[in-house]
Protein backbone atom coordinates (compact mmCIF):
# COMPACT_ATOMS: atom_id res chain seq x y z
CA UNK A 1 0.00 0.00 0.00
CA UNK A 2 1.51 3.47 -1.14
CA UNK A 3 1.89 6.33 1.87
CA UNK A 4 -0.22 9.15 1.17
CA UNK A 5 1.14 12.48 -0.38
CA UNK A 6 1.87 14.57 2.85
CA UNK A 7 0.90 18.24 2.03
CA UNK A 8 1.18 21.01 4.88
CA UNK A 9 -1.93 22.63 6.53
CA UNK A 10 0.40 25.94 5.31
CA UNK A 11 1.26 25.10 2.26
CA UNK A 12 -2.56 23.86 1.67
CA UNK A 13 -3.66 26.95 2.75
CA UNK A 14 -1.27 28.71 0.85
CA UNK A 15 -2.62 26.75 -2.37
CA UNK A 16 -6.28 27.77 -1.98
CA UNK A 17 -5.66 31.44 -1.18
CA UNK A 18 -3.46 31.64 -4.49
CA UNK A 19 -6.06 29.73 -6.20
CA UNK A 20 -8.95 32.16 -5.53
CA UNK A 21 -7.02 35.14 -5.87
CA UNK A 22 -5.91 34.40 -9.31
CA UNK A 23 -9.98 33.73 -10.25
CA UNK A 24 -10.48 37.03 -8.78
CA UNK A 25 -7.55 38.83 -10.82
CA UNK A 26 -8.93 37.72 -13.93
CA UNK A 27 -12.87 39.62 -13.02
CA UNK A 28 -13.23 42.95 -14.68
CA UNK A 29 -13.10 45.79 -11.27
CA UNK A 30 -15.51 47.26 -9.25
CA UNK A 31 -15.35 50.99 -7.72
CA UNK A 32 -17.09 52.08 -4.81
CA UNK A 33 -16.67 55.65 -3.64
CA UNK A 34 -18.67 57.86 -1.20
CA UNK A 35 -19.55 61.24 -2.64
CA UNK A 36 -21.82 63.89 -1.01
CA UNK A 37 -25.23 62.11 -1.09
CA UNK A 38 -24.73 58.75 -0.34
CA UNK A 39 -22.73 56.09 -2.31
CA UNK A 40 -21.83 55.04 -5.71
CA UNK A 41 -21.29 51.88 -7.12
CA UNK A 42 -19.34 51.59 -10.93
CA UNK A 43 -18.56 48.44 -12.30
CA UNK A 44 -17.19 47.72 -15.87
CA UNK A 45 -19.46 45.40 -16.96
CA UNK A 46 -21.20 45.23 -20.64
CA UNK A 47 -23.70 42.53 -19.92
CA UNK A 48 -27.22 43.98 -18.95
CA UNK A 49 -28.73 40.87 -17.17
CA UNK A 50 -26.03 39.59 -14.95
CA UNK A 51 -25.31 42.14 -12.11
CA UNK A 52 -22.28 42.75 -10.29
CA UNK A 53 -24.05 45.83 -8.40
CA UNK A 54 -27.60 44.85 -6.48
CA UNK A 55 -29.89 45.85 -4.16
CA UNK A 56 -29.61 44.13 -0.72
CA UNK A 57 -32.31 45.71 1.71
CA UNK A 58 -33.82 49.23 2.65
CA UNK A 59 -30.37 51.01 2.21
CA UNK A 60 -27.50 48.29 1.80
CA UNK A 61 -26.46 47.13 -1.31
CA UNK A 62 -24.19 44.32 -2.60
CA UNK A 63 -21.34 44.50 -5.40
CA UNK A 64 -18.99 41.33 -6.53
CA UNK A 65 -16.52 40.02 -8.47
CA UNK A 66 -15.42 36.66 -9.47
CA UNK A 67 -17.61 33.79 -10.50
CA UNK A 68 -21.26 34.82 -11.26
CA UNK A 69 -22.92 31.57 -9.86
CA UNK A 70 -20.93 31.98 -6.52
CA UNK A 71 -21.66 35.61 -5.69
CA UNK A 72 -24.80 35.44 -7.20
CA UNK A 73 -25.73 32.49 -4.12
CA UNK A 74 -24.30 34.69 -2.00
CA UNK A 75 -26.45 37.73 -2.92
CA UNK A 76 -29.47 35.72 -2.82
CA UNK A 77 -28.27 34.53 1.27
CA UNK A 78 -28.00 37.92 2.07
CA UNK A 79 -31.25 39.10 0.63
CA UNK A 80 -32.83 35.82 2.61
CA UNK A 81 -31.15 37.06 6.21
CA UNK A 82 -31.87 40.41 5.75
CA UNK A 83 -35.64 39.64 4.82
CA UNK A 84 -35.95 37.08 7.81
CA UNK A 85 -34.82 39.75 10.21
CA UNK A 86 -36.33 42.46 8.95
CA UNK A 87 -39.64 40.52 9.82
CA UNK A 88 -38.73 39.14 12.62
CA UNK A 89 -37.38 41.79 14.57
CA UNK A 90 -37.20 45.63 12.78
CA UNK A 91 -36.33 47.07 9.66
CA UNK A 92 -33.58 48.93 11.54
CA UNK A 93 -31.79 45.88 12.97
CA UNK A 94 -30.68 44.60 9.39
CA UNK A 95 -27.10 46.35 8.72
CA UNK A 96 -24.51 45.84 6.66
CA UNK A 97 -22.16 45.14 9.63
CA UNK A 98 -24.69 42.25 10.58
CA UNK A 99 -24.67 41.04 7.01
CA UNK A 100 -20.87 41.50 6.56
CA UNK A 101 -20.41 39.26 9.70
CA UNK A 102 -22.58 36.93 7.94
CA UNK A 103 -20.91 36.33 4.57
CA UNK A 104 -17.32 36.46 6.62
CA UNK A 105 -18.52 33.15 8.40
CA UNK A 106 -20.17 31.68 4.80
CA UNK A 107 -16.56 32.97 3.12
CA UNK A 108 -14.68 31.68 6.18
CA UNK A 109 -15.78 27.81 6.49
CA UNK A 110 -15.83 27.61 2.88
CA UNK A 111 -12.20 28.75 2.59
CA UNK A 112 -11.16 26.87 5.08
CA UNK A 113 -13.15 23.42 4.44
CA UNK A 114 -10.68 20.79 2.45
CA UNK A 115 -14.11 19.44 0.51
CA UNK A 116 -14.82 22.27 -1.37
CA UNK A 117 -12.96 24.58 -3.38
CA UNK A 118 -13.03 28.10 -2.54
CA UNK A 119 -15.40 30.96 -3.74
CA UNK A 120 -13.14 33.06 -6.29
CA UNK A 121 -15.03 36.01 -4.86
CA UNK A 122 -14.53 39.29 -3.25
CA UNK A 123 -17.63 41.54 -2.00
CA UNK A 124 -18.53 44.65 -1.09
CA UNK A 125 -21.29 45.89 1.23
CA UNK A 126 -22.10 49.17 1.68
CA UNK A 127 -24.68 51.15 4.04
CA UNK A 128 -25.98 54.63 3.80
CA UNK A 129 -26.13 56.65 7.07
CA UNK A 130 -28.08 59.64 7.69
CA UNK A 131 -24.94 61.78 7.20
CA UNK A 132 -21.33 60.71 5.40
CA UNK A 133 -19.83 59.78 8.32
CA UNK A 134 -22.25 57.28 9.27
CA UNK A 135 -21.57 55.29 6.18
CA UNK A 136 -20.63 52.10 6.20
CA UNK A 137 -18.18 50.64 3.63
CA UNK A 138 -17.18 46.42 4.25
CA UNK A 139 -14.87 44.68 1.53
CA UNK A 140 -14.54 40.91 2.16
CA UNK A 141 -11.79 38.99 0.57
CA UNK A 142 -12.39 34.85 -0.62
CA UNK A 143 -10.65 33.87 2.82
CA UNK A 144 -14.02 35.52 5.00
CA UNK A 145 -12.19 38.23 6.91
CA UNK A 146 -13.28 41.74 7.36
CA UNK A 147 -11.73 44.83 6.03
CA UNK A 148 -13.84 48.25 7.34
CA UNK A 149 -13.13 50.72 4.32
CA UNK A 150 -13.58 54.80 4.19
CA UNK A 151 -14.06 57.16 1.48
CA UNK A 152 -12.79 54.68 -2.14
CA UNK A 153 -12.73 50.86 -2.20
CA UNK A 154 -11.79 48.84 -5.30
CA UNK A 155 -11.63 45.01 -5.62
CA UNK A 156 -10.90 42.33 -9.01
CA UNK A 157 -8.82 43.18 -11.89
CA UNK A 158 -6.00 45.41 -10.99
CA UNK A 159 -7.49 46.65 -7.46
CA UNK A 160 -4.30 47.34 -6.47
CA UNK A 161 -3.35 50.33 -9.03
CA UNK A 162 -6.90 51.31 -8.90
CA UNK A 163 -6.98 51.75 -5.16
CA UNK A 164 -4.06 53.90 -5.59
CA UNK A 165 -5.14 56.06 -7.87
CA UNK A 166 -8.50 56.32 -5.87
CA UNK A 167 -6.61 57.38 -2.52
CA UNK A 168 -4.36 60.08 -4.54
CA UNK A 169 -7.56 61.60 -6.05
CA UNK A 170 -10.75 60.99 -3.95
CA UNK A 171 -12.17 63.79 -1.57
CA UNK A 172 -15.23 64.74 0.87
CA UNK A 173 -17.66 66.63 -0.62
CA UNK A 174 -18.00 65.65 -3.86
CA UNK A 175 -20.74 65.74 -6.07
CA UNK A 176 -22.25 62.74 -8.23
CA UNK A 177 -21.03 63.95 -11.57
CA UNK A 178 -17.17 64.20 -9.58
CA UNK A 179 -17.09 60.59 -8.15
CA UNK A 180 -18.31 58.87 -11.19
CA UNK A 181 -16.03 60.63 -13.42
CA UNK A 182 -13.05 59.27 -10.81
CA UNK A 183 -14.40 56.12 -10.87
CA UNK A 184 -14.55 55.61 -15.15
CA UNK A 185 -10.94 57.20 -14.79
CA UNK A 186 -9.76 54.85 -12.36
CA UNK A 187 -11.30 51.64 -14.75
CA UNK A 188 -9.88 52.78 -17.40
CA UNK A 189 -6.43 52.29 -16.62
CA UNK A 190 -5.18 49.27 -17.51
CA UNK A 191 -1.99 47.34 -15.96
CA UNK A 192 0.45 48.76 -18.41
CA UNK A 193 -0.07 52.50 -17.59
CA UNK A 194 -2.21 52.89 -20.61
CA UNK A 195 -5.58 54.09 -20.73
CA UNK A 196 -8.98 52.85 -22.60
CA UNK A 197 -12.21 54.97 -23.05
CA UNK A 198 -14.96 53.22 -21.36
CA UNK A 199 -18.77 54.20 -22.87
CA UNK A 200 -22.18 54.17 -20.68
CA UNK A 201 -22.89 50.94 -22.59
CA UNK A 202 -19.79 48.91 -20.77
CA UNK A 203 -20.80 50.75 -16.99
CA UNK A 204 -22.94 49.37 -14.25
CA UNK A 205 -23.73 52.03 -12.50
CA UNK A 206 -26.13 52.43 -8.72
CA UNK A 207 -25.79 54.74 -6.06
CA UNK A 208 -27.21 54.24 -2.59
CA UNK A 209 -28.79 57.85 -2.48
CA UNK A 210 -29.42 59.05 1.34
CA UNK A 211 -31.71 62.58 0.05
CA UNK A 212 -34.24 60.08 -1.77
CA UNK A 213 -37.74 60.06 -0.26
CA UNK A 214 -38.21 56.58 -0.26
CA UNK A 215 -37.09 54.01 2.21
CA UNK A 216 -34.85 52.10 -0.31
CA UNK A 217 -32.42 54.05 -0.99
CA UNK A 218 -30.75 52.09 -4.08
CA UNK A 219 -31.33 53.15 -7.80
CA UNK A 220 -29.38 52.40 -10.64
CA UNK A 221 -28.50 54.74 -13.00
CA UNK A 222 -28.63 53.76 -16.87
CA UNK A 223 -29.51 55.32 -20.47
CA UNK A 224 -30.15 58.86 -20.93
CA UNK A 225 -28.97 59.49 -17.15
CA UNK A 226 -25.68 57.57 -16.72
CA UNK A 227 -24.85 59.30 -20.44
CA UNK A 228 -25.66 63.07 -19.20
CA UNK A 229 -23.54 62.61 -16.35
CA UNK A 230 -20.77 61.14 -17.73
CA UNK A 231 -21.01 64.44 -20.76
CA UNK A 232 -21.37 66.79 -17.16
CA UNK A 233 -18.10 65.42 -15.95
CA UNK A 234 -16.60 65.74 -19.62
CA UNK A 235 -17.88 69.24 -20.18
CA UNK A 236 -16.07 70.26 -16.73
CA UNK A 237 -12.93 68.99 -17.68
CA UNK A 238 -13.48 70.74 -21.16
CA UNK A 239 -14.29 74.07 -18.82
CA UNK A 240 -11.38 73.50 -16.67
CA UNK A 241 -9.19 72.94 -19.72
CA UNK A 242 -10.62 76.63 -21.16
CA UNK A 243 -10.35 78.64 -17.92
CA UNK A 244 -6.57 77.46 -17.96
CA UNK A 245 -5.56 78.00 -21.60
CA UNK A 246 -7.25 81.80 -20.39
CA UNK A 247 -5.00 81.92 -17.70
CA UNK A 248 -1.99 81.14 -19.78
CA UNK A 249 -3.01 83.78 -22.22
CA UNK A 250 -3.92 86.10 -19.53
CA UNK A 251 -0.36 85.74 -17.90
CA UNK A 252 1.27 85.62 -21.09
CA UNK A 253 -0.25 89.52 -22.28
CA UNK A 254 0.69 90.88 -18.67
CA UNK A 255 4.17 89.77 -19.33
CA UNK A 256 4.42 91.06 -22.86
CA UNK A 257 2.89 94.47 -21.15
CA UNK A 258 5.19 94.87 -18.64
CA UNK A 259 8.23 93.75 -20.49
CA UNK A 260 6.97 96.95 -22.86
CA UNK A 261 7.21 99.21 -20.03
CA UNK A 262 10.36 98.23 -19.19
CA UNK A 263 12.17 98.72 -22.51
CA UNK A 264 10.43 102.44 -22.31
CA UNK A 265 11.32 103.13 -18.52
CA UNK A 266 14.52 103.60 -17.14
CA UNK A 267 15.45 101.17 -15.42
CA UNK A 268 12.14 99.13 -15.84
CA UNK A 269 11.60 95.02 -14.91
CA UNK A 270 9.13 92.84 -17.32
CA UNK A 271 7.14 90.23 -15.02
CA UNK A 272 7.09 86.85 -16.49
CA UNK A 273 3.26 85.32 -16.31
CA UNK A 274 2.64 82.43 -14.81
CA UNK A 275 -0.12 79.82 -16.39
CA UNK A 276 -2.03 77.51 -14.28
CA UNK A 277 -1.23 73.82 -15.55
CA UNK A 278 -2.83 70.64 -14.79
CA UNK A 279 -0.64 67.53 -13.23
CA UNK A 280 -0.14 64.35 -15.14
CA UNK A 281 -1.89 61.52 -13.11
CA UNK A 282 0.04 58.49 -11.90
CA UNK A 283 0.64 55.36 -14.07
CA UNK A 284 -7.32 34.99 -20.29
CA UNK A 285 -10.93 36.12 -20.38
CA UNK A 286 -12.48 37.58 -17.85
CA UNK A 287 -14.81 36.82 -15.29
CA UNK A 288 -17.80 39.23 -13.73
Amino acid sequence: MSTPFYVSPQQAMADRAEYARKGIARGRSVVVLQYTDGVVFVAENPSRALHKVSEIYDRIAFAAVGKYNEFENLRIGGVRYADLRGYTYDREDVTARGLANVYAQTLGTIFSSAAEKPYEVELIVAEVGAAPEDDQIYRLPHDGSIVDEHGSVAVGGNADQISSYLDQRHRDGMTLAEALKLAVDSLSRDNNGGERTLTAEQLEVATLDRTRPQQRKFKRILGRQLSRLLDESGGADAGDAAADAGADAGAGESGAAAEGAGDKGSKGKGTKGKGASGEDGPEGEPLL
